[in-house]
């Protein structure tokens, strides 16, 4: 039997799923901070034009354009109900100036027009959902297109021996728990099918909000066709630990790493 709603208290009905989403996976603060250290190291010099690939909640963009007051970011989707979403929330939390800085555009990564950039990101793995190594290589090539002559791409990866595992990981977060469910591996053809699902202090839930039906791409797989792509370099920046082991939220370029059970990277590749 469910518990009574106390004031204050999310449940499955009252919740917003794409906000719940910003707060239980993405950092968009630290995703810039990782932004500007890339070009900092690797170009060193400041990038002004941003495109996000397989943009979401536009997390990412929002922040990107309160840091100055210069920088653009253009961000790409197809889904449009996550768009309408994204658009409403610009145009509660910016100003007029930052709003005038960001544009959405609903459209496949594979073919967007967008003109150079100095950076494309593809964030939260959602390029995993290219299943066939032609497509990854199609899509890597078509952003080596759209960069300037000294662009980057910045993407992320995870690993480590639990991504191989059919398992649930649970967090419990302010006024909800967030479930990450790897529900189907498929060790032969790298095919994984991963859901999120929320719950709640009432005993509601939301299963399955959202679901990533995958190719589980490793490092080096990924690595090698961003150079087949054109990429000159492929840069990997690896967490530093604390002294429980713990992730210290510290990244730098390693080519080495840990085989630890699990680990998120980030990769710049160097055009």
């Amino acid at each position: 039997m469910a518990r009574p709603v106390k004031p204050g208290w999310i449940t499955a009905k009252t919740a917003d799923t794409n906000d719940l989403y910003e707060r239980s996976v993405q950092c968009p603060e630290s995703e810039v901070d990782l932004i500007i250290q890339a070009w900092d190291e690797i170009r060193g010099r400041e990038p002004v034009t941003l495109r996000e690939d397989f943009c979401g909640t536009s997390a990412v963009a929002r922040e990107w354009v309160q840091r100055n007051d210069f920088c653009t970011v253009v961000g790409v989707d197809l889904n449009s109900d996550v768009l309408a979403w994204a658009s409403n929330r610009i145009e509660k939390d910016l100003t007029q100036q930052q709003r005038s800085r960001i544009q959405l555009i609903e459209h496949d990564v594979m073919t967007i027009q967008s003109g150079s950039v100095d950076c494309v990101l593809a964030m939260n793995f959602s390029y995993y959902g290219f299943k066939k190594r032609e497509t990854l290589k199609q899509y890597f090539t078509s952003v080596y297109n759209s960069l300037v002559d000294d662009g980057l791409f910045l993407l992320d990866a995870y690993g480590g021996s639990d991504s191989f595992l059919e398992m649930d990981e649970e967090r419990d977060l302010d006024g909800f728990t967030y479930v990450w469910d790897q529900h189907c591996v498929n060790p032969i053809t790298g095919d994984i099918v991963n859901y999120i699902h929320f719950e709640f202090p009432d005993g509601s839930k939301i299963k399955r909000a959202f679901t990533y039906e995958w190719r589980f791409w490793t490092l080096p797989e990924i690595r090698d066709v961003l150079l087949e792509s054109g990429f000159s370099s492929v840069n990997v920046y690896w967490e530093g630990t604390d002294e429980d082991g713990e992730g210290d939220g510290v990244w730098s370029i390693d080519t080495r790493g840990e085989a630890c059970a699990g680990w998120v990277a980030y990769i710049a590749a160097v055009k």
